[in-house]
């Protein structure tokens, strides 16, 4: 062990000297390696932020929630044969409530797009959305100012409308919208309430949304339109089992004969999860491949320079060799020069890389959330590269004959 001990001690000066006496060629090297990890680190940051924003996102919308719809979320197949489905009827909505034991919130909903105004201000394309009062359970939200949607104003038909944070900023920059009137389409709604803000799902913005009761949406925009059934349960633990008792009472409701597919589909969230990785999968890959070539690049430079370093100091090795040096102290040199400039650059690159990730999260929707393993890996990943080009010219460095080094000019 004290040998060993000698080795790294004698072999760590040489390198620092050596690296010291060519200062050019390391800056070069160190450039080289620190372009592959910055490379790198700056996409995986970019990559970690999404995967973190997206997994926010996806919690806006409730671990123990279940959606009903003719659609999947995911559609795979022909698209005729969700969209010829039987529409659901409110009576089933009631049977569901009636006969699930694990539902405790259910409502139905039902939406379009819309141009919504107040005075002369105007927001283009807000999701006006029918729904009863237990959505608020089932979606999350909480309300800021005044109230949610009774089950009073859906048997009424109130033009009432509760709206989302960036209407409410939208349309009510300077006073509260508490007891205002909005128009959607040109049809107007007295504001009862504001919702707290949820951010933004796969490019849905959660926050321009406006809510009215389900009965005055078709009283408004006719009776045409197909809606789903938002549902919510116990806990997250049960979803799977209400799943499979729902799946079983919208069958007998719906008259689905045995043997026949479901006409219906239930959508949870982890739908979207493997949605969005599905999206996002092949980009990260590529993403990630570039960053790795970038390293194989640096990595190669590496070998290069250190094949150099093996030629220049070839009568310094014999040198050594004769006075009595081993093979491995030789060995152990060389690496250790060559992880030195890989580690170098890799700090170097670790830095510049996260500036990278936090400057495209600011000029950019890109996020960007570097973890410190992420920071730790980035730099050893580096001194590892540095470990494996340099164990070629490393070897051919010990494996000089002593008498020939000697001779070498």
């Amino acid at each position: 062990m004290s040998v060993f001990r000698v080795d790294v001690m004698e072999g760590a000066r040489i390198a620092l000297f050596s690296l010291k006496a060519n200062r050019m060629r390391t800056v070069l090297t160190t450039v080289g390696i620190g372009i592959g990890v910055a490379t790198l680190l700056a996409i995986i940051g970019i990559v970690q932020g999404l995967n973190a924003s997206f997994d926010k996102q996806l919690a806006t919308i409730g671990a123990n929630t279940l959606y009903v719809s003719k659609f999947p979320w995911a559609i795979r197949g022909d698209w005729w044969t969700f969209r010829n489905r039987k529409n659901f009827t409110l009576p089933q909505v009631e049977q569901i409530r009636s006969q699930s034991t694990y539902v405790t919130a259910i409502s139905p909903i039902v939406g379009r797009a819309a141009d919504v105004s107040h005075g002369a201000e105007q927001l283009a394309n807000v999701g006006v959305n029918g729904v009863m009062g237990e959505y608020l359970v089932i979606s999350g939200y909480e309300v800021t100012q005044g109230r949610f949607i009774t089950e009073a104003d859906d048997e009424t038909t109130r033009p009432v409308a509760v709206i989302g944070s960036d209407v409410a900023a939208g349309l009510f920059p300077n006073i509260s919208p508490i007891g205002q009137t909005i128009r959607i389409e040109g049809q107007p709604f007295q504001v009862v309430g504001t919702l707290s803000r949820k951010g933004k799902i796969l490019d849905n913005n959660q926050d321009l949304v406006v809510l009215i009761p389900f009965k005055t949406f078709y009283g408004a925009f006719g009776k045409q339109r197909p809606f789903s059934i938002s549902i919510a349960v116990h806990s997250a633990e049960e979803v799977q089992q209400a799943e499979d008792q729902l799946t079983g009472i919208l069958r007998r409701v719906r008259g689905t004969p045995a043997g026949e597919p479901d006409d219906f589909s239930i959508n949870r969230p982890e739908m979207l999860a493997n949605t969005y990785q599905q999206l996002t999968g092949a980009l990260y890959g590529v993403a990630v491949g570039v960053g790795l070539i970038t390293m194989l690049v640096g990595g190669i430079g590496i070998m290069n320079i250190m094949l150099v370093s093996v030629r220049e100091r070839t009568r310094e090795i014999g040198i050594r060799r004769a006075l009595g040096a081993r093979k491995q102290t030789i060995v152990l040199q060389f690496l250790m020069e060559a992880s030195a400039v890989s580690a170098v650059g890799g700090t170097l690159g670790t830095v510049v890389g996260l500036g990278l990730a936090k400057v495209v999260s600011l000029i950019t929707p890109l996020a960007a959330d570097v973890q410190v393993l992420t920071v730790v890996g980035g730099v050893g990943f580096a001194a590892v590269v540095g470990l494996l080009f340099g164990i070629w010219p490393a070897a051919r460095a010990a494996n000089l004959d002593p008498v020939e080094a000697l001779r070498y000019e």
